[in-house]
């Protein structure tokens, strides 16, 4: 066990930039301790360390429990006695906890209710109950946050019947208490009204009891909910009224009542949405209690989640057709777009500051709905949910609004943004997406007339106040699908002239501008900037954007625009081979300059993901140039990520090596690559579950250039056992695959003997574990693969499996290998089986004697395959970067796959062009070989339909 106070200090070195590296490493190393999550909870527990100490260790233990509480199939991976005691210590310990660390702790709950509860920690319930207290606000609430971070956990799960059993479950233990507890706390705040620290802890204690009230309804409407809706609906009344001038002084923090009613806002938004038949009922008054309020709070910041949650309200209840007929009148339109949007749409002080002051933060806020809880994009909603029902009445009386501000904003510019967030407002019908922006506009409103009238004056920039020339930009961003070809030649040169702003949001939201419009593609597919329209731009655009990411050469600032790398990325796609013309060394300089500076302290996701795409781009479209030397290049920076550990980067740079073999067209293997071999066998590098998918995508690609030294060196077996690591887990069986078809195409069948047996046996086990159908095909091919090799061949796969288990092959065959077959949908695959099928009828001895039947089988699913000859494209897809839209993608998770460096599909038999000619050949030449003997098989075996079509094979 280690010792507390060497735990505190590389707890406490982890917060530091310089040693958090070392720390975290030998952290690594103590986590395989027995005790070592128990020393983490006493440091935690430890009121004599310091706080961020305390903190360290709650966040370590988090991560802990997240890697090692239970393995694949959900068995424990520590001692049951470690688990009792964790269970047994952890909720008393975050109770009393302060908040910070309460909130690392619940997150640790909820990482172990996700597996146990409630079956297997059937008592947290119950210890919860018992726990709270009438008159202790602080213990009730840590009871509370413990309960809703893991009854919070249902609010985005689909129904299911193991889910329904763990609502009832609480719900019989939990229900009756929670009832209580909200008629405690009302007491506690009418007792508690004019003493401040208590009333703010009894109304939080109201606001986590309104929260679980929405976890135990966002599946089902409980029973004991049901029967006592009318008394807990009165109050949430009570609570959207409550005013305490306790509360007055506050400015710019939301106070616990704020909270609370944002709260309950969001409550009525799920039954209005769910339970419109039980709740309707309440849905007037509670309308009518929500416009109060809306109509009775400030512009201050502390207002600004209530508002948004208000905001969501009005719009589910505009979302219901027999709710919505109260908006259905000119009159009261126009009070809402008064009283509510106007004065929610309209900028802030507090906008402009942080235009000013957190330009980063103001841009993700305004373009990536991170700030769905704002006034403005609430208030955009709610109009937008009113127009998809009253397009026509809304949009007159907003376009009254948007004239007026028109007018005004000739002498104001904050009125003209006013009045071009409104026109944004209702011009957009339905989703708008990150790959096309607005994609249905309203009938009512025409875009093109609108920008060439009121905002491409502002584009220029010339005299033009920042944020009216980013809202120019904005507005050609977010109608781009609406603008033809012509229209966006017109813009192309002062979007490009605005990147060289001095104001960060300009040429930010410049560079966001070109990047999408760079992105849109026609109908076919197709560019509507191609390479040809861009390389006369490429060079100096690069540059600048490059001088612009690299003004502040900081790891932190450097890396904090990642809408600056996106643009570099796109245009690097665009162009192609046009990087060569581009200056491709200055190109590459500077990423690789950015590279050694982020490694440092990677600390934005997303901008380092778009900065490997970009290397990617050039890999993928220049590496074969003759001019440039990429892994020459790339080889010192990447070595040194990989030699120094940095996780983040590890798994992209595995992905660009894997590229850059692929595409090296030698057999030899480029000298430095070597070195990584011995990284890539060592155990620990694939502890970490994001290099998994990468290392065996470089396995499997260095293999069959390196097999002469692997089995010089002995490493053999350490590739073996790799492949076995990964088989027997089911996230990582797939990759196993990768690795072990290489194996079996760069290794002889003399070399392979000794193994081969355990081999097979591995995946024998894992087909009796209810296989999914991506491992079956991946058996399927892996099979076809020995199968087709001539030195190999179904025989060669027949004799070892019959050494694992004897007459196992006829039901593999006939179960696995058959069926799955015929569902390959890749023409690779489908190829490699029309080899493997017509080398088995030539020239496998157990299938022309043995398995007579199966020879048949054999033919028949052989002739299906021919029914479509699959055709390989040369160079499978290796010109298309299809980019999955950014915000599905799961950011530093572990494993980011790069489109850049998408593996196209392998063809392990090039030589073979035309499938069809190559069958009917070879029948031929075999049946010739065997003398006859295939008319013969074909004769006794195949019906009379099947023989004729193999007979005009071998005609």
């Amino acid at each position: 066990m280690a010792a507390p106070a060497q735990l505190a200090q590389l707890l406490d070195a982890t917060l530091d930039a310089q040693n958090h590296r070392r720390a975290e490493a030998e952290l690594k190393n103590l986590s395989k301790l027995p005790d070592y999550s128990l020393s983490l909870l006493g440091i935690v527990s430890d009121v004599n360390q310091a706080q961020k100490t305390r903190l360290a260790a709650a966040l370590a233990f988090k991560n802990f429990i997240r890697l090692n509480w239970t393995d694949e199939e959900g068995n424990y991976k520590l001692a049951q006695a470690t688990v009792d005691t964790i269970k047994r210590e952890l909720v008393g310990l975050m109770i009393s906890s302060p908040p910070t660390i309460q909130t690392q702790l619940g997150e640790a709950i909820t990482i172990i209710a996700d597996s146990d509860f409630w079956e297997r920690w059937d008592t947290l319930t119950a210890d919860l109950v018992s726990r709270l207290s009438n008159t202790e606000y602080k213990v009730t609430n840590g009871v509370l946050e413990v309960a809703h971070s893991i009854f919070g956990r249902w609010r985005p799960l689909f129904q299911s019947n193991e889910l329904n059993r763990e609502v009832l479950h609480v719900v019989e233990n939990f229900g009756e208490p929670f009832i209580a507890m909200l008629g405690i706390a009302d007491q506690q705040i009418s007792a508690n009204a004019n003493k401040a620290p208590e009333l703010k802890g009894w109304l939080e204690t109201m606001s986590l009891l309104t929260r679980i009230f929405y976890d135990l309804s966002c599946q089902d409407l409980p029973p004991i909910i049901e029967s006592n809706l009318q008394s807990i609906t009165q109050l949430l009344h009570k609570y959207l009224s409550y005013t305490n001038p306790l509360f007055d002084e506050e400015e710019d923090e939301a106070t616990p009542l704020e909270t609370l009613k944002s709260d309950i806002c969001e409550v009525l938004q799920l039954y209005t949405n769910k339970y419109d038949d039980d709740f309707h009922p309440y849905v007037q008054d509670f309308t009518s209690k929500v416009w109060d309020v809306l109509s009775s709070i400030g512009p201050q910041k502390r207002y600004d989640i209530l508002t948004s949650q208000a905001l969501k309200f009005l719009t589910a209840v505009a979302s219901v057709p027999r709710h919505a007929e109260i908006f259905n009148n000119e009159q009261i339109l126009e009070t809402i777009v008064q009283k509510v949007v106007l004065p929610n749409v309209a900028l802030r002080e507090s906008d402009i500051e942080m235009f000013e002051d957190e330009p980063i933060e103001f841009i993700r806020r305004d373009l990536e709905g991170s700030d769905t809880d704002s006034r403005r994009r609430a208030a955009t909603d709610f109009l937008r949910k009113l127009l998809e029902t009253f397009e026509m009445l809304v949009t007159q009386v907003v376009s009254k609004y948007i004239n007026h501000y028109l007018a005004q904003g000739k002498q104001n510019w904050k009125d003209k943004d006013t009045a071009v967030y409104l026109f944004l407002a209702i011009a957009a019908k339905g989703a708008v997406t990150a790959a096309h922006g607005v994609v249905t506009v309203n009938s009512y409103v025409n875009v093109v007339e609108f920008f060439q009238n009121h905002i491409a004056s502002d584009l220029t920039g010339a005299g033009v106040e920042p944020i009216a020339q980013v809202d120019a930009i904005k507005y050609l961003y977010s109608f781009r699908s609406q603008l033809n070809k012509e229209q966006w030649a017109s813009v192309m040169q002062p979007l490009i002239q605005a990147l060289a702003s001095e104001n960060y949001v300009v040429y930010t939201y410049a560079a966001i501008a070109i990047e999408r419009v760079l992105f849109l593609t026609d109908s076919a597919g197709q560019h509507i900037f191609p390479r040809a329209d861009i390389q006369p731009f490429a060079k100096d655009l690069l540059e600048h954007l490059f001088k612009l990411i690299e003004k502040d050469t900081s790891a932190t600032k450097l890396q904090e625009n990642e809408f600056l790398i996106r643009c570099i990325m796109r245009i690097l796609i665009v162009i192609k081979e046009g990087a060569l013309e581009s200056g491709i060394d200055t190109v590459l300089q500077h990423l690789i300059d950015i590279t050694n500076v982020i490694k440092q302290n990677p600390s934005n996701p997303r901008f380092y993901y778009y900065h490997f795409e970009a290397i990617g781009a050039l890999v993928r479209f220049c590496s074969n140039s003759p001019n440039v030397n990429l892994l020459a290049r790339l080889w010192e920076p990447f070595a040194a990520i990989v030699s120094e550990d940095i996780s983040e980067f590890v798994p992209f740079v595995f992905q660009i090596f894997s590229l850059l073999l692929e595409q090296h067209t030698s057999s030899e293997i480029p000298g430095e690559i070597n070195i990584l071999l011995n990284f890539v066998l060592a155990p620990s590098a694939w502890d970490t579950r994001g290099n998994v998918p990468p290392l065996s995508r470089f396995l499997s690609a260095i293999i069959p250039r390196a097999a002469q030294q692997i089995l010089s060196d002995n490493k053999l077996e350490a590739v073996l056992i790799i492949f076995q690591r990964l088989i027997i887990i089911k996230k990582t069986e797939l990759n196993a695959y990768d690795i072990i078809e290489a194996v079996v195409a760069s290794f002889s069948p003399e070399v392979l003997n000794q193994y081969f047996p355990d081999l097979l046996k591995l995946v024998f086990e894992r087909l009796q574990k209810n296989p999914s159908d991506s491992h079956k095909a991946r058996v399927a091919r892996f099979y076809h693969l020995i199968s087709a090799r001539p030195e190999m061949g179904a025989d060669y796969f027949i004799n070892h499996a019959e050494t694992v288990q004897q007459n196992v092959f006829t039901p593999f065959y006939l179960t696995i290998i058959l069926p799955t077959t015929g569902s390959f949908a890749r023409p690779v695959d489908r190829k490699l089986a029309v080899i493997s099928y017509t080398r088995t009828l030539t020239d496998s001895e157990a299938f022309a004697s043995r398995y007579a039947k199966g020879w048949g089988f054999t033919t028949n699913n052989l002739l299906d395959l021919l029914k479509n000859p699959p055709k390989v494209a040369a160079g499978y897809g290796d010109d298309i970067v299809n980019e999955a839209d950014v915000d599905d993608i799961g950011f530093g998770i572990g494993y980011t796959p790069l489109n850049t460096c998408k593996r196209g599909a392998r063809d392990d038999f090039p030589a073979i062009v035309d499938v069809e000619k190559w069958v009917a050949q070879f029948l031929k030449e075999a049946n010739q070989r065997h003398g006859g003997k295939i008319a013969t098989w074909a004769k006794e075996r195949l019906t009379p339909e099947a023989q004729s079509v193999v007979a005009a094979y071998l005609a």
